[in-house]
């Protein structure tokens, strides 16, 4: 397991030596010995917090836990493998994918190889084919292909280390991926649908969603500091997800949106403009009438309740469809409001 922190402030994990930044990459390894590698990012303390953030970032990505000899090796059974492949790209991945590879490792892809008892040198493509057959069985030609991504990334490093002499999961052929329509709602649905989120939790994620063409975690990453009201304009460049990593599920936030071209910004628009002024002026009086029962880990976030705790990813997942639907409108997700 590794990490990595800049303790300066606890819920941030940020450190602070000798008024200069160091990453400190902490991992244990296969003994079960705690080992810690100190890097300086060569920036003092004095504002550059980010930049430090960012360097750690960098750091950690390129850090890759020494591999001790045996730790791995062609001999340990697939299923054993796996987990402790996972242990060497955590540090290495986002954390949202290594939550969905931990997930269908520990749930899926682990349990049906472990009844097998093939070791990582006894693998062949017609053992992933024979996985690939029985799972189709039970769940979609999509979840098959996400299985493939993780069992050839598996076997990439496994060649790579030289441990096999092959990625026999390129010899396998992995499922087409189901086309899917999203639900889209005319004129007329979607005026139905404005009137019926009117006045709760759900009118400013909708029509955020809905106008501006943004992802779930793409509006619940919005912040302040990313609406000039002077210049009337939005720009998208955060993102907040969730993932279960080792069985705990968490929120993740990250100062970058999905891909180079989600980095963007948006005119404000009147209506928007007038829209977020009310919600700003109504968070700071929720500061003022609340005093210490407020919540300040999340200040800066646009969408917060009135005691300042954040709204989460999968309240909007799982909540959205089903408030629409008791209300007479189609079955739509979250996500198909951008294609709206």
């Amino acid at each position: 397991m590794v990490f990595a922190h800049i303790a300066l402030h606890s819920s941030l994990f940020l450190m602070a030596a000798f008024h200069y930044y160091y990453a400190v990459l902490s991992y244990q390894d296969a003994a079960g010995k705690r080992h810690q590698k100190w890097v300086s990012t060569g920036l003092s303390q004095k504002g550059n917090k980010r930049r430090a953030e960012q360097e750690l970032i960098r750091i950690r990505s390129e850090f890759e836990v020494p591999r001790v000899a045996g730790e791995l090796s062609s001999n340990m059974l697939f299923a054993d493998y796996l987990d402790q492949w996972l242990e060497v790209v955590r540090a290495r991945i986002k954390p949202a994918t290594f939550g969905s590879y931990q997930g269908m490792v520990k749930s899926t892809i682990g349990p049906y190889f472990r009844k097998k008892e093939l070791t990582l040198k006894e693998l062949e493509a017609r053992h992933i084919q024979q996985f690939y057959t029985e799972k189709l069985k039970t769940v979609t030609p999509n979840s098959v292909i996400h299985y493939h991504a993780v069992i050839y990334q598996a076997l990439k490093y496994a060649m790579k280390t030289d441990m096999v002499p092959q990625n026999v999961a390129m010899k396998v052929d992995r499922p087409r991926k189901n086309s899917f329509q999203p639900t889209f709602l005319d004129a007329e649905q979607m005026q139905k649908l404005f009137e019926i989120v009117k006045g709760t939790r759900l009118e400013l994620p909708v029509l955020v969603a809905a106008f501006y063409g943004l992802r779930r975690g793409e509006v619940l990453g919005l912040k302040w500091d990313a609406i000039d009201f002077n210049r009337g304009t939005l720009t998208i460049k955060r993102t907040v997800t969730e993932a279960t990593i080792d069985g705990t599920m968490k929120i993740i936030e990250q100062d970058s949106a999905k891909t180079k071209s989600s980095l963007r910004t948006l005119p404000l628009v009147g209506s928007f403009r007038d829209y977020f002024q009310k919600v700003k002026e109504a968070q700071e009086l929720n500061k003022k009438v609340c005093g210490n029962c407020y919540n300040y880990e999340y200040d800066g976030y646009v969408f917060v309740n009135e005691l300042g705790e954040r709204m989460r990813p999968n309240y909007l997942t799982e909540y959205f469809p089903k408030y629409i639907a008791k209300h007479g409108m189609p079955k739509m997700r979250f996500h198909d409001l951008r294609h709206s």
